[in-house]
């Protein structure tokens, strides 16, 4: 799967990138990742990507014409264009079922704004799809692409060791959280492995986990942490 970044800070992704099942992907052919700066297309001398909002306020606004034009060089880099994808705090939710559906795209762009944001007719224009990681407002769209990459590449296939590994995890499911995990040692300050997971007996040990994963599931939907 390919992902072209669009961004001001493409220095933020380097050491990223070299970690973990992310670098592991990228050297396994699995993942591609291509940053792009852009005020590479920008006009003048100083290469300027901002300016102030038509009608005053604080800050800065990002301008249409860099970002049109970035986005036109950079899908023209492969035969089949990739679905675009703003990142902003008035986009939808960032679930995993929106995740699950980010996965089904062979290619990504992903556009990460900075300031106070994009100029509304790069929205109206491009027509991307808006996605928001939670309820909270970033520095900029740079975090947020990193978490759409970080869950996205789990759905590809041959990234995780054990591929049931996304199928029994926390929200694979609406509500549902993934049942508690142990490992050695058996006694930790006090505290004990459940005698379950010790007994080798497999249907009651996934009978356990599945009402584990109930209950917590229902401790946080009543704690209204769940949607």
């Amino acid at each position: 799967m390919r992902f072209d970044v669009l961004t001001l800070f493409p220095d933020l992704f380097q050491g990223y990138f070299t970690q973990s099942l992310l670098n592991l992907a990228i050297q396994r052919g699995l993942v591609e990742i291509n940053l792009w700066n852009l005020r590479d297309w920008a006009k003048g001398k100083h290469k300027c990507v901002d300016d102030r909002p038509f009608g005053g306020g604080p800050g800065m606004v990002i301008m249409p014409e860099p970002v049109f034009d970035a986005v036109e060089a950079v899908q023209a880099k492969e035969v089949e264009p990739g679905q675009v994808i703003l990142l902003t705090p008035g986009g939808e939710r960032l679930t995993q079922q929106v995740v699950r559906d980010l996965a089904t795209n062979k290619r990504l762009l992903l556009l990460c704004g900075r300031y106070e944001g994009f100029d509304e007719r790069i929205r109206i224009g491009l027509k991307p799809r808006e996605i928001s990681i939670g309820d909270f407002v970033c520095n900029g769209g740079e975090v947020p692409a990193m978490v759409v990459i970080d869950t996205v590449i789990r759905y590809i296939p041959g990234v995780l060791g054990d591929e049931e590994s996304v199928i029994d995890e926390s929200h694979s499911e609406p509500g549902r959280l993934e049942y508690p995990q142990y490992t050695r040692p058996r006694v930790f300050n006090g505290m004990e492995v459940p005698e379950i997971l010790l007994s080798g007996n497999h249907e009651a040990i996934a009978e356990w986990r599945r009402q584990q994963s109930a209950l917590r599931s229902q401790q946080q939907e009543n704690s209204g942490e769940i949607p």
